[in-house]
């Protein structure tokens, strides 16, 4: 059984978020070696309460990730209102979530222990960050693009396309590099200035003049 579906924060409960925080840190702490008893000893809760909320460890896991994910926030635009400036404040805002989560401790140990898994051919983990990582990515930010595309500020065929094109621009060579041990650091300053030029770039490739 996997959790439901969850894109924002406050999805959770703050209950439900410090037992996920306590998963993320024990993700971090003892990789895939994650156990609902763990978790459970670390929250201060029982596992009963661990099962009735996420269903089983995959679901824990999915949940996890999810709340992970959560921190790059759904942009809200007025499809009514939108202009130039509000679709490029929403693209940037969401570069700026997504570089500054992706370049964390967390989000490196996800994906580190996600590419493992898939290397080793198990089920699990591998597939629930592809599925609440990326896919769920671009979930979120294709609408805004489309919206654009329908208020004549953007142009291109496929919105799938447009935002691989757009997370290229964003991620760049960053996950790689810190994948494989790079002591990357990306100050705020420096999250702010990438995500700008990525917004930027990507607006001259699909600007509709």
């Amino acid at each position: 059984m996997s959790a439901a579906l969850r894109t924002t924060e406050d999805a959770f409960t703050p209950r439900q978020q410090a037992v996920l925080t306590a998963a993320l840190d024990l993700l971090v702490e003892a990789g895939d070696r994650l156990t609902m008893t763990a978790v459970a000893r670390r929250a201060s809760c029982s596992k009963e309460t661990l099962y009735k909320w996420f269903g089983d460890r995959d679901g824990l896991l999915t949940a996890t990730v999810q709340w992970q994910a959560a921190k790059v926030r759904v942009p809200r635009v007025d499809r009514r209102k939108l202009d130039a400036a509000s679709l490029r404040a929403s693209i940037e805002q969401f570069a700026r979530d997504l570089l500054g989560t992706l370049a964390g401790e967390v989000s490196v140990t996800l994906n580190r222990l996600a590419v493992t898994d898939a290397g080793a051919h198990k089920p699990g983990l591998g597939q629930i960050v592809l599925e609440n990582g990326r896919l769920a990515m671009g979930r979120r930010l294709k609408p805004v693009l489309e919206a654009g595309r329908d208020a004549r500020l953007l142009r291109f065929d496929s919105s799938e396309e447009a935002f691989r094109t757009f997370f290229g621009l964003v991620v760049r060579d960053v996950q790689i590099r810190l994948l494989l041990g790079d002591e990357l650091t990306l100050s705020p300053a420096r999250i702010e200035a990438d995500a700008t030029q990525a917004a930027e770039q990507f607006l001259q490739l699909y600007r509709r003049e």
